[in-house]
């Protein structure tokens, strides 16, 4: 998929352009997409944190839902200020960066970026194809530069290649996650309790999968919505108490109880006791 960059419509109609996202649908009443497990992971753990600057919201909107697709953390801003501001209190592990911006070039933001954070890498998003315009951005401090039309293939694959040669992300290595006798293998999709085998349905196994990968912790129905469901779930607020109700039937049935309700807070999966 191209996106032309031009402040009005993609080469394809917006809504068109992010319900094809790799795979996703944006049928109108159906489920919300599920997010892939993230590739890349900060050392804590966590997903990898891109920063989006671009002034054009559809723009930013399109590239935003693309990179949550791949279950990275994104935060974005629409200006210079901004893009600083959230850079030094969100300390991301990469930049998307329009050279155009409202209140300052790109290259000026690059140049007060690497006061604070002189390793981040930075990719270049730009109508200004000249070569001279890829030296100096290059010659600034840029690490790749990307111009208008873009495909996002290329943006995520650029930018996936930035964060593994900069050496800010571990590729996820682990595939068997355990709690108690909950065992949920991310390679072969295989889940048993108890060495009973469960089955279940992709999204399940993706919430599930969340949740083992924070055992004991609570996690609210914002932070499953954003990590295992695209950003936009259609308005469907009882979404996460449906799939809760529905691994609870299958993990807890005639056993003691993993998955456990904190009310007003979210849910969190520990051992039975």
């Amino acid at each position: 998929m191209r996106f032309s960059g031009n402040s009005q419509t993609p080469e394809r109609g917006f809504s068109e352009a992010g319900a094809r996202l790799a795979g996703m649908t944006a049928t109108a009443g159906s489920p919300p997409a599920v997010k892939k497990q993230p590739e890349l992971l900060r050392p804590d753990g966590s997903p990898v944190r891109v920063l989006v600057v671009d002034d054009e919201a559809s723009l930013t909107d399109l590239l935003s839902m693309a990179l949550r697709y791949e279950g990275w953390d994104i935060r974005s801003a629409g200006d210079g200020a901004s893009a600083l501001r959230a850079a030094r209190e969100w300390r991301p592990d990469a930049v998307l960066l329009d050279v155009m911006l409202p209140d300052m070039d790109g290259l000026t933001v690059l140049g007060r970026l690497r006061r604070d954070l002189p390793d981040v890498p930075v990719l270049f998003l730009t109508a200004k194809d000249a070569v001279e315009d890829r030296i100096a951005g290059l010659t600034a401090g840029g690490d790749d530069y990307v111009t208008k039309p873009f495909s996002l293939e290329e943006v995520v694959a650029r930018l996936r290649g930035l964060l593994r040669r900069a050496g800010a992300a571990a590729v996820r290595s682990e595939s068997v996650l355990t709690v108690g006798d909950l065992v949920l293998d991310e390679d072969s999709h295989e889940v048993s309790r108890g060495g009973v085998d469960i089955h279940l349905t992709a999204t399940e196994f993706e919430l599930l999968r969340y949740l083992m990968r924070n055992p004991r912790r609570v996690l609210s129905k914002t932070q499953i919505l954003d990590r295992v469901w695209s950003y936009d779930f259609g308005g469907q607020a009882n979404v996460v108490e449906l799939y809760i109700s529905y691994l609870r039937r299958k993990i807890d049935a005639g056993r003691s109880p993993m998955i456990h309700t904190r009310r007003g807070a979210g849910y969190l999966i520990k051992p039975a006791e």
